[in-house]
């Protein structure tokens, strides 16, 4: 059951909601089946620099390195 957004064409109201097969939502504000299908912006894997930090430093405190390259490891 994939998560669809939509927008109500009768009182502009956007929504999203759980669609089975062939199931016609209809808006939960004024009960109305005229909708547009929104598109979705995907979301990006996170991938900071930040974030890459404190997966190293986590690893390096259980003990693995797997994560870091030969030169790094040398500097650890």
């Amino acid at each position: 059951m994939p998560l669809y957004s939509y927008r109500c064409t009768a009182c502009d109201h956007p929504f999203e909601t759980l669609v089975r097969g062939a199931e016609t939502p209809a808006c939960p504000s004024c009960g109305s089946t005229a909708r547009e299908k929104l598109v979705s912006r995907p979301a990006t894997p996170g991938s900071s620099g930040e974030m890459l930090k404190t997966a190293r430093r986590a690893a390096a405190r259980e003990g693995h390195f797997s994560n870091y390259s030969k030169a790094e490891r040398s500097k650890i």
